[in-house]
């Protein structure tokens, strides 16, 4: 999976993966030269007193060594700029996938192991690769030509390499596949802290409310020590890791010396070559030393770019349209909403949250949905912007069905305002103007005054360029709601879709912008989900849900005569007299 991911988002940058092979071909070759070299002024300058040929081989050191500088120099930098391109590119490959998700696909993966996966998951493989291009890639062209060059000193000293490295690549081997398990481990304890610490952050007056901060305290020190547990018996196969390659060094260098000193001392080998062939020996373990760094870090990011590619393998539920039909275009269609035979099933439910539903908008009329919690009413109103798409009928916008509807066609007929509306950081002009970028000031004041938020507004700090917090944190319920009609009505689409969206507001404030909305939404249709009778006891037809099927429909005085279910809703919340009144 590590290698697919990588050749996938690599492919583009392929002539500077050429050029970082070659720069480090050529930094490694001049390196494993520099002792060759060094061998060369021993024996043939030091030893006989040759100081002509110990300045002139010198000059050539230092030659070298000028070379390798440079190009070891620009081999790190394209590896660290292809390695920061990679990161960037799989973030956006993972950004661009969440966005098409819909809201079941959000469900399956959660926000939290989202935003880890695009973070810290792409860290790991970006960090990966910059070890690769930096010291990996090195590191085979150092061991070969570590072991051609101390051949070429001495072949039998060289079996030494026959016995260290095999030995080290063996315990190297056993420590990775034991620590491959814990990675996986790790990054899903890391998804548990961020969700905790989301729930957290979210919630916190909830907790306060309830005095909770002890228990969360604790939620979170458990989910937190997990975390740790985990890093630390990590932790101790890494501690592993250098200290192996370490060994092998020392006692190899040790070892050399021993059997170098009977060879030099029947004249079988010269001092230099001894030297040299201690430099290559270094050269050789540090390389197998470079593996080991590279194997250490390669089992987490083969975990992460496995939890990556789930998310880039993952086809959205709602699917495009491959043909997609632009928006109607005879101006009687624009406008209208039918809802045919709907069913609505999660995947793996044994009932269906909607089954056989019904309901027609037009324009010009209001169209309210209401029915107990659970009766599905917020799942259907969700099926006609696609946030979910039905599993059987049909919901036709302006006579075309949405998932034949260009998307950008749908999102321009539909004005949605959710339940619990979410504010983006910024201002609030920035927030009205999410659906209109062009709109006017004066277009974001008109839609202030129909939705009951000019006055709020005008006192905040700046007016429309005061700062909204993320989730609109910095205002209360009711403004958020009214925040959040303006900024459908700036977008004056041809259906507005309000799911029980006044929930917030108090019952003046309520009366007062229903009816300025019945004074500004004339031509378009208003489809409202409530739970609030009196919200939508006006509506010229109101379509009454019970377990997932419409039990009745027809206008206030139709259901209360006829109904039983509406009448039920309706004595709860309102005594006999109002209810008739």
């Amino acid at each position: 999976m590590l290698v697919r991911i990588l050749r996938a988002h690599l492919r583009p940058y392929r002539r500077d993966l050429g050029w970082i092979v070659a720069l480090q071909l050529v930094a490694t070759v001049t390196t494993l030269y520099l002792p060759t070299l060094n061998a060369d002024i021993i024996d043939h300058g030091v030893i006989p007193g040759d100081n002509g040929y110990i300045l002139r081989t010198g000059g050539w050191m230092i030659v070298f060594s000028l070379v390798q500088f440079c190009a070891a120099g620009c081999a790190v930098f394209l590896g660290a700029r292809t390695a920061t391109a990679l990161g960037r590119d799989m973030r956006a490959s993972v950004f661009d996938r969440v966005q098409s998700f819909s809201a079941r696909e959000m469900a399956h993966f959660g926000a939290p192991s989202l935003i880890t996966r695009t973070t810290n998951d792409v860290q790991q493989i970006q960090m990966l690769a910059l070890m690769t291009f930096t010291m990996m890639v090195a590191a085979p062209i150092m061991c070969v030509g570590g072991i051609v060059m101390a051949l070429n000193q001495d072949v039998p000293l060289t079996s030494l390499l026959l016995v260290v490295v095999p030995a080290v690549g063996v315990v190297v081997t056993l420590i990775v596949r034991r620590m491959r398990p814990l990675f996986r481990s790790m990054q899903k304890r890391i998804d548990e802290v961020n969700r905790i610490m989301r729930e957290q952050i979210t919630g916190i007056r909830v907790i306060r409310a309830f005095v909770r901060d002890g228990h969360e305290q604790r939620r979170f020190g458990k989910a937190n020590a997990d975390l740790m547990d985990v890093g630390v018996r990590a932790g101790r196969l890494l501690a592993l890791l250098f200290p192996t390659p370490m060994l092998a060094v020392n006692l190899s260098s040790v070892a050399v010396v021993w059997f170098a000193a009977g060879r030099i001392d029947s004249g079988a080998m010269d001092v230099g070559a001894l030297t040299a062939f201690l430099s290559y020996l270094m050269y050789i373990l540090m390389s197998v030393m470079m593996a080991t760094f590279m194997f250490m870090m390669i089992p987490r990011a083969e975990v992460c770019a496995e939890r990556i590619q789930e998310v880039l393998d993952t086809e959205s539920s709602v699917v495009p349209p491959a043909a997609p039909v632009p928006a109607a275009a005879e101006p009687r269609e624009r406008g209208r909403l039918d809802v045919r035979g709907v069913e609505f099933r999660y995947p793996g439910a044994e009932e269906p949250v909607l089954k056989d539903v019904d309901l027609e908008a037009r324009p010009g009329r209001t169209t309210a949905v209401i029915g107990s919690t659970g009766s599905g009413k917020s799942t259907l109103l969700a099926l006609v912007p696609r946030l979910f798409d039905a599993t059987g009928g049909s919901v036709a916008v302006g006579g075309v069905d949405v998932r034949d509807l260009d998307p950008a066609a749908l999102a321009l007929a539909i004005g949605y305002v959710p339940q619990k509306p979410y504010l983006f950081s910024g201002t609030v002009a920035s927030n009205l103007r999410y659906g209109k970028p062009d709109a006017t000031d004066d277009e974001l004041w008109d839609a202030l005054r129909t939705a009951q938020a000019a006055d709020f507004v005008r006192e905040m700090d700046g007016g429309l360029d005061a700062a909204v917090a993320q989730g609109g944190s910095n205002v209360s319920g009711g403004q958020r709601q009214r925040l959040a009609i303006a900024r459908a009505l700036v977008h004056r689409p041809d259906i507005y879709l309000f799911d029980d969206s006044f929930s917030a507001l108090d019952y003046a404030t309520d009366a007062a912008l229903r009816a300025a909305l019945a004074g500004r939404l004339g031509d378009a249709t208003v489809v409202i989900v409530a739970q609030r009778v009196a919200t939508i006891r006006d509506a010229d037809r109101i379509v009454v849900l019970d377990g997932g099927r419409v039990a009745g429909a027809g206008t206030h005085a139709e259901l209360m005569a006829a109904n039983e279910t509406y009448r039920e809703i309706v004595l709860s919340q309102l005594t006999e007299k109002e209810a008739a009144a």
